[in-house]
């Protein structure tokens, strides 16, 4: 590919980044939304319910990185709604019809979720320094928290993308939607595997956010919990390798999809 080639390409998808971010100030009560609804979930775990059943110590501390590692998974619907509106209006095939570089707009659409989920971490992380949370890690410690936290969305990204491509029309994105429930659900966000059934436990460990969950409580330096998931090592691992599968997975499916809308 030349340097002509990938320069028009990321012109293209540029291009198709500021229209994403261009809908921000038309659309500020879905941002605002998606902002706040994940430290409303900080705030009703750590206060309301709380307590964290097998969890000794601070659990604002156990809680804080499930909390982000959940974030990640979580809001993927108004990207979903965002592609589906796009298919439905017919945008897309306009944007196809276009001397433009083939994948310009899902990579367009990647950045700027991504973009908006880098502002939720940042808003979730100064919520959890208010109601008392730290990291004691270190800043390569901190930095490498919030890389595989970004790396986890970066993977729902795709999955939510080829969803929205699969559901087709709107109103389907709700039902698909509650697919990622029981990812978050299922996890070690907000309880230890140890504290649950022997069979729900396991299941719970093989959870990509429980991976990246654990891994994340390791590099900010907050207390380890005896059998809170993998060993910190092994999760670190799986908090690398699941992302990166999923991706090769999904984002490979979703450009074939993409590339046969017209056909």
């Amino acid at each position: 590919m030349s340097a002509g080639t990938i320069g028009w390409a990321v012109a293209d998808s540029w291009t198709m980044t500021r229209r994403e971010l261009a809908h921000w100030g038309r659309q500020p009560v879905q941002v605002v939304v998606g902002l706040v609804f994940p430290v409303m979930l900080l705030l009703m775990f750590g206060f309301l319910i709380g307590g964290g059943k097998g969890v000794p110590g601070n659990y604002v501390d156990f809680l804080m990185p499930g909390m982000l590692a959940l974030t990640m998974v979580f809001g993927l619907e108004a990207t979903m709604l965002a592609v589906t509106q796009d298919l439905n209006k017919g945008v897309i095939d306009r944007f196809r019809s276009m001397p433009m570089t083939s994948g310009a707009v899902l990579v367009g659409r990647a950045v700027a979720d991504m973009l908006q989920s880098a502002a939720g971490l940042a808003v979730m992380i100064a919520v959890g320094h208010a109601i008392g949370w730290r990291w004691h890690g270190g800043p390569l410690g901190f930095l490498g928290a919030v890389g595989l936290l970004l790396l986890l969305r970066f993977a729902m990204l795709w999955i939510g993308i080829q969803l929205a491509m699969v559901a087709g029309k709107p109103e389907m994105v709700q039902a698909v939607q509650i697919l990622v429930w029981p990812v978050g659900f299922l996890s070690n966000a907000f309880a230890t595997p140890h504290s649950m059934p022997d069979w729900l436990g396991v299941i719970v460990q093989w959870n990509p956010l429980s991976a990246t969950a654990t891994a994340a409580r390791d590099l900010f330096g907050n207390p380890a919990v005896a059998g809170n998931s993998w060993p910190a090592e092994h999760a670190g691992l799986l908090a690398v390798v699941w992302p990166v599968v999923l991706v090769a997975v999904f984002l490979p499916l979703a450009v074939r999809r993409f590339g046969r809308l017209s056909h």
